[in-house]
């Protein structure tokens, strides 16, 4: 029966594991794999999960965040294996095996969880902001990442840096560095920690590298702002472009800015400041100058209060201002030019609170910039407009007047900003020499605006997006052009690969006739130009192209354009008005009748322009257009690197990785599109030893690659045995080239090859150890076979006998009940069959527990037949040589017919006692079941009690008082009482075969305590309870006398150690070098089960021969004595001399009655017992179970 249970398991999990999807066949505990959540949402990827448990139907995965996920088979689809590059993490992401958003997305998730912030993408570096200081930037390491290639030292963006200065000097060749990535990514601290390496590795420590490093101060203050996503935001795009002598020396830089955003002198939204200037001025600023501008604190005015924000933590203003002043001093500002530019940054701040209330209050504004207050508020408050040769001025409302100071404040800080840039330029930049033949070399560091796709966009994020647009096609034509050296290199025939252009974006955006920029400027130069008339045009251009999205009826004011990182729909309310960037003529004459002479330098090109500013001045978007032009084309002549800011949260946070904005920041920074390329061609490569390592496993016979002599030779076997001759695959010089599918196709074979051998060993080791377990087992399956069927058949026929009746009313409810259910089952049937699919996966994972504890029940039953039977023929033999031996005896004293006949009846009358005395037996049986069951239900009674914790502490431990001077009150049990009896309850627990079942009367078994263990099994009317007097008997019944006689040793010592029995009076002092002897060696020599087995067979004999006075020696008092120690011992000798001459007047003694004894003696001889017979007491005694030890101690219930 049991190899029938065995042979099913094995056939259950052979068929279990076929029913698998092919995708979970080679799935085990602890692998890795991409998970699939499948949410619908438009930034959610796989991600990554380590297989927990795949053993039961189901697989249990947990994923890098944390979280728990069941995958039941069904679901196979969900989870897709791993590459085993993606298990810890790459430096170089083009390592990666799976290159696809979620693989590149792991990689960094795993390296900036470990404080690595930065990671190649060939030689792309992709820059995690990591929001706190990480000491990476040290001399120390300025040093070490000098004149190193990339790769050869981990990433850093100093490994960048220092491949654009050597591969300046050993190519003779400019290079630029492309910073880009969303606000609060990192791009800034990036372009000034390039700027650091460059200064400090160019070693001339000039005059020149000062004032470079001295810009970066300036453009921040002027430039930057606290925005809710990055608390020194870059509100405009530069490129600095460095200048290098032949030495490698900086000799010179020029700064050329983009798109500053002007709107936020006037407005900014909650929770942002604006730009840190005005901050720094007002509290860097001494209080009499403070007091000669008229200024106040921050709070005062009204442009710098929009946002609800004056401070910003993690900056000190006060210390930035001196930064300011001192930057200013290198970079050659006068004092006159600085004091002119904090009047004009006053001036703003003044006209943000001007208020039009019937009349306005200009003198403060009007003074700083040195006009008329007068003709500042007609300026303001009506608008000139020139018919015919005649002007009429036409009065403004006070929204339009507000308008207009706003145009006039960023009209003037617009234009200051762009002055700064000059003058700066001015400074550090150096002409080249007319007399040198040599040409100087650059270094170009672009930090640029990232895509931006907001809930509302607008004409700002038409042109930062225009301009990513220009950087994802040069960035995609570099990428491509690297990926064509590769495959030169290694010199294999390959094929023009297409990739994703963004051309045609581009042509319909500024290239092409009719493109969206030129029909922008086209509506702003009409005066009736307006948003919708703008909007109507667009449509009519470009609604048949695919990359441009228009509106969905005739009421919207929206369009969209299909960019590289996806759709974006513009908001074209304002867009004129914005690419305009004109101030009236009304403005550019109060400019012309100012007398200061700095405003008028700053405005000098609008001043120069005239009254027909309007028409002549070039529109926003065509300047930008033509800036960024100029940009490409310095960009193509260079070679690029490309850095990658990426920000893992909005909360500026560290250690927070967003998933979903990660991906949203990859998608849109061209990461993806990169991945593409690479797909495109062969994107799995492999050295040949890399791949002979990892494949030879498919082929027998292959030797390891470090053996091996023909590597190219031996990976052209491989390839052509599993891929094909045909199949589109090369082999370069260095590296075999593959593609996606010829990776899958190979990890499937080797996994496979692998997993066959895997199944053969164990196939062989588990036939061995089924097959051993099996013929152990035989033998006893069989007897107990025999023994259970005849059992379980009668006990199945007395249960269908009782309950025929029962069942007849049962069949006819469930004949009625079938009826209806046939009825409901048409509709339910789908839930029917998968709720019995469940039932019956449960019910067989119980049936095989059921079965196992049904072996271990009938193994123990029929021990205990066995047991008794064993007994009862014990006692017929015995009785059958008492007979043999008196009939022996009768026949010395009668005839041999008389003598049988008489030894005959003797033994039939013994037989009769016996039968009598086994139903004597029998009785007291169940009179004791009788009894134990009233005391355990007195038990569950006085279980429902509440018990008072206090009081139960104080009895059990109440003992443990002051120490007295008596041997028996000495204060606390060792310390390690309790790890002694635990110790020895779990080897107990390990040394049963079975545990024991109570008699067939219902109780209840769901609970397992002291006193339902002591009514149950412990003899005649011993309790839980403890007792302070000896033992007649043992508590659990010993079939050997030896046995016995060792547990009441034990128990009078128990009571020794408790105080409730006297130590011996007599005092014997042996001085035969024993004293020395450590107890436990003593105890050793002088315990055992052979010890006490030897002494009581010869006392058996002797009291067969003995007379009477002989039998009482050997009383129970005797035998304790004498089979405690060994008879050679002298102590022994004498303990048991002195127990025969004096009535001691106990019932029993133990191995220490000779002498007083300590605590600690006793307590070695109770555990040396425990350790010494294993099977000898019960484990209700102290040194056997933690339960028994507050029992026998305390003298209270447990």
């Amino acid at each position: 029966m049991l190899y029938f249970s065995f042979f099913h398991l094995l056939v259950e999990d052979v068929f279990t594991i076929s029913e698998l999807k092919p995708e979970l066949c080679f799935i085990m505990q602890g692998d890795y794999v991409w998970l699939d959540l499948k949410t619908g949402r438009e930034f959610d990827v796989p991600v990554g999960a380590v297989v927990k448990l795949c053993d039961s139907g189901q697989i249990q995965v947990l994923d890098d965040e944390g979280r728990e996920h069941w995958i039941s088979p069904q679901n196979a689809t969900n989870i897709k294996p791993m590459h085993p590059t993606s298990i810890h993490g790459v430096e170089d992401m083009i390592r990666l095996g799976d290159l696809n958003e979620a693989g590149i997305l792991r990689n960094l998730l795993i390296r900036y969880n470990e404080h690595v912030i930065y990671t190649y993408t060939g030689s792309i570096l992709v820059a995690v902001n990591p929001y706190q200081l990480l000491p990476i930037y040290t001399p120390d390491q300025i040093r070490l990442y000098t004149n190193k290639k990339i790769g050869e030292l981990p990433p850093h963006i100093f490994a960048i840096a220092d491949n654009c200065y050597f591969n300046m000097q050993r190519n003779n060749k400019d290079q630029c560095c492309i910073i880009s990535g969303e606000s609060g990514a990192g791009k800034t601290e990036s372009t000034k920690l390039i700027l650091q390496f460059l200064a400090a590795i160019s070693g001339q420590h000039s005059w020149i590298e000062q004032q470079v490093l001295e810009a970066t101060p300036i453009l921040e203050a002027f430039g930057n702002a606290k925005t809710i996503r990055n608390d020194n935001s870059s509100r405009f795009g530069k490129y600095i472009d460095i200048h290098f002598n032949k030495r490698g020396a900086i000799e010179g830089a020029k700064i050329e800015q983009y798109l500053l955003e002007k709107s936020r002198v006037c407005r900014q939204a909650s929770d942002e400041r604006n730009y840190h200037v005005f901050y720094c001025m007002l509290k860097g600023m001494a209080p009499e100058m403070k007091a000669k501008l008229g200024l106040g604190l921050a709070t005062d005015y009204s442009y710098l209060t929009m946002g609800n924000c004056t401070a910003c933590d993690g900056r000190d203003d006060l210390r930035d201002y001196s930064s300011i002043l001192s930057a200013m001093k290198v970079l050659m500002f006068t004092e006159t030019e600085s004091w002119e530019i904090s009047k004009l940054l006053a001036a703003i701040l003044h006209m943000g609170n001007l208020r039009f209330e019937g009349t306005i209050n200009c003198t403060r504004a009007g003074c700083f910039c040195i006009v008329e207050p007068k003709d500042v508020m007609v300026c303001l408050t009506t608008r000139t407009l020139i018919t015919r040769g005649e002007s009429v001025a036409t009065p403004l409302s006070v929204e339009q007047g507000l308008d207009v100071r706003d145009a006039f404040v960023k009209g003037i800080y617009g234009r200051l900003f762009v002055w700064i840039v000059d003058k700066i330029n001015a400074a550090i930049f150096r002409p080249p020499s007319c007399e040198s033949n040599l040409v100087r070399r650059s270094i170009g560091l672009l930090d640029i605006f990232g895509f931006e796709n907001f809930i509302v966009n607008s004409f700002e994020q038409l042109c930062i997006n225009f301009a990513n647009e220009n950087l994802q096609q040069f960035f995609v034509r570099h990428v491509f052009k690297l990926e064509q050296e590769e495959y030169n290199l290694e010199d294999i025939s390959w094929q023009h690969i297409e990739f994703t252009d963004n051309q045609d974006a581009l042509d319909m955006i500024a290239n092409k006739p009719m493109n969206i920029i030129s029909l922008i400027d086209e509506e702003s130069k009409f005066p009736k130009g307006t948003d919708a008339t703008m909007l109507y045009k667009l449509n009519s251009q470009h609604k048949l192209n695919s990359n441009y999205i228009r509106p969905k009826n005739s009421y919207e004011t929206q369009f969209g354009i299909q960019h590289f990182a996806g759709v974006v729909h513009y908001e074209t309310r304002g867009f004129l008005e914005k690419n305009r960037d004109s101030l009236h003529t009304d403005i550019i004459q109060l400019v012309h009748s100012s007398k200061n002479k700095f405003i008028k330098q700053i405005f000098q090109a609008d001043v120069a322009m005239g009254v027909e500013t309007r028409k002549r001045s070039p529109t926003l978007s065509s300047q930008f257009k033509r800036s960024l032009e100029m940009l490409m084309r310095t960009l193509s002549v260079c070679q690029p690197f490309f850095v990658r800011c990426i920000k893992p949260n909005e909360l500026k946070k560290p250690l927070l990785f967003d998933r979903a904005l990660c991906v949203r920041q990859l998608r849109y920074s061209g990461m993806m599109e990169t991945i593409r390329i690479r797909r495109a061609g062969y994107p799995i490569r492999y050295t040949f030893a890399e791949f002979v390592e990892r494949y030879r496993v498919l082929m027998p016979g292959i030797k390891p690659a470090h053996i091996q002599e023909d590597l190219r030779g031996t990976c052209r076997q491989i390839v052509l045995a599993r891929l094909g001759k045909y199949d589109d695959w090369q082999i370069g010089k260095t590296k075999i080239f593959l593609k996606d599918h010829h990776d899958m196709q190979l990890e499937i074979e080797r996994d496979k090859a692998i997993t066959d051998k895997v199944i053969l060993i164990q196939k062989a080791v588990r036939g061995l150890k089924e097959r051993t377990n099996f013929l152990r087992l035989k033998s006893a399956v069989i007897v107990i076979q025999k023994a259970w069927r005849g059992y379980r058949c009668r006990k199945n026929y007395q249960i269908m006998q009782s309950g025929f009746l029962r069942l007849q009313a049962v069949y006819r409810s469930r004949k009625h009940y079938r009826s209806y259910r046939t009825t409901r089952l048409r509709v339910t049937l789908m839930q029917a069959r998968c709720r019995g699919f469940l039932i019956r996966q449960t019910f067989w994972r119980r049936l095989r527990a059921v079965l196992t504890l049904q072996a271990y029940t009938r193994g123990m039953i029929a021990r205990r037949l066995c047991q008794r039977l064993r007994a009862e023929l014990q006692h017929r033999q015995e009785a059958e040589r008492q007979r043999l031996a008196e009939e022996e005896q009768l026949r010395n004293q009668m005839t041999a017919r008389r003598a049988k006949v008489e030894a005959e009846r003797k033994h039939q009358e013994r037989l009769i006692q016996l039968a009598q005395q086994q139903e004597e037996r029998e009785r007291e049986e169940k009179e004791e079941a009788r009894r134990k069951k009233e005391l355990l239900e007195q038990m569950e009674r006085e279980k429902e009690q509440p018990v008072d914790h206090s009081d139960m502490v104080d009895r059990m431990f109440g003992f443990l008082g002051n120490s007295g001077p008596l041997p028996n009150q000495d204060g606390r049990a060792p310390s390690f009482f309790w790890p002694l009896g635990g110790r020895r309850e779990a080897e107990e627990e390990v040394m049963n075969e079975a545990p024991p079942l109570p008699d067939e009367e219902d109780e209840d078994l769901s609970e397992y305590k002291f006193s339902k263990f002591a009514a149950t099994y412990f003899q005649g009317v011993s309790t839980h309870t403890y007792i302070r007097r000896p033992l007649k008997q043992p508590l659990l019944f010993h079939e050997d006398e030896g046995d016995q006689l060792a547990a009441l040793a034990v128990w009078i010592t128990v009571l020794r150690f408790m105080g409730d029995l006297p130590e011996p009076k007599c005092q014997l002092v042996i001085n035969d070098g024993s004293e020395k002897i450590p107890v436990m060696t003593k105890i050793y020599e002088t315990l055992g089960k052979r010890t006490y087995k030897r002494e009581l067979q010869e006392l058996q004999v002797e009291g067969e021969n003995s007379s009477i006075e002989s039998q009482k020696r050997n009383s129970v008092r005797h035998k304790l004595v004498s089979l405690t120690l060994k008879r050679k011992s002298k102590i022994t000798e004498e303990v048991t001399r002195r127990l025969t001459e004096v009535d001691y007047g106990l019932q029993g003694n133990s191995m220490l009655e000779d002498r007083p004894t300590s605590n600690l003696e006793k307590l070695h001889f109770i555990i040396g017992n425990g350790i010494l017979r294993p099977v000898e007491e019960d484990i209700c005694q102290p040194h056997k179970n933690p339960a028994a030890v507050l029992v026998g101690i305390t003298g209270t219930e447990h």
